[in-house]
């Protein structure tokens, strides 16, 4: 018996596990997972925890990484939209959007010029549609290289999401449209980045998809605890018994009620571990 058995503790992936805003910035190299985030990790797991990620990246952008990263547990892949299992190579739980969506998202495109946007059907590959400078910068820390469609409605469907790629002020633009649109209820909208504007099936989200992991495991909520920097993370922080922020999370996160930890230079995951520590103990 481990101090924690029956613990799950999930964690956002980009700049709260490491940091890769500076490499999609400058072009630079994405780091390792450190050495102190990979001590903690393999702690509370040898102490019972089951340790998930739970990313907004789809599994292409994920699994060539995976492998560096200690878990024992499914993760949480697209923001939400599905729960996959890295050692049997299965998808888990899947939440699709409908079929309309691609002629929605077309006029999104149509209304702003400037905007790309990836599609990730089931299948293993990311399609992009008018791909820009924030679309390469997203390929760089995926390193995962896009399909190129002319036409939103080329992409097979069904998806699990869709990501609009524009700078900051023209997403606000874009959300504004869709948050006005008058089938808006059934999808749910969030950045993950200031130049990425995700889009889910209502009820997609990392928050919903942690708990039906948490309930797979058969793990009561009030042991659940969940660790993330960004605005497609609040859902997760909010179900979890205690949420935990790196200090690099963006202010909606800071204002949560989010204990914040470490920023995600310097071992966030492992600040975390040590305060589950003194709970536990």
């Amino acid at each position: 018996m481990g101090i924690f058995d029956g613990v799950l503790l999930a964690s956002d992936f980009d700049n709260t596990l490491l940091n890769t805003e500076v490499p999609r910035r400058t072009g630079a190299p994405v780091p390792r997972l450190s050495a102190g985030n990979r001590a903690a990790l393999e702690y509370f797991m040898a102490q019972g925890g089951r340790f998930a990620l739970a990313t907004g990246r789809a599994l292409a952008a994920i699994e060539k990484l995976v492998d560096d990263i200690p878990t024992n547990s499914p993760a949480v892949i697209c923001n939400g939209a599905a729960m996959y299992d890295f050692q049997a190579r299965e998808y888990l739980d899947i939440i699709m959007l409908d079929e309309v969506v691609s002629q929605r998202c077309q006029e999104v495109l149509e209304r702003f010029p400037t905007t790309a946007v990836e599609a990730y059907p089931l299948e293993n590959v990311i399609h992009a549609v008018r791909p820009n400078l924030y679309t390469r910068q997203h390929e760089h820390v995926t390193h995962v290289a896009v399909h190129e469609d002319a036409s939103i409605m080329d992409i097979p469907r069904p998806m699990t999401k869709l990501m609009f790629e524009d700078c900051h002020e023209t997403l606000l633009d874009i959300r504004a449209f869709l948050l006005s649109q008058p089938w808006i209820g059934g999808y749910e909208v969030f950045f993950s980045d200031q130049t990425l504007l995700e889009m889910t099936a209502r009820g997609a989200n990392k928050g919903g998809m942690v708990a039906r992991l948490a309930q797979r495991l058969g793990i009561e909520s009030s042991h659940v605890y969940c660790v993330g920097d960004e605005a497609n993370d609040l859902s997760m922080l909010a179900i979890a018994a205690e949420g935990f922020a790196p200090a690099n999370c963006v202010e909606a996160v800071r204002q949560s009620g989010a204990t914040v930890v470490a920023d995600c230079d310097h071992d966030a995951l492992a600040d975390v571990v040590a305060r589950l520590e003194q709970k536990y103990r």
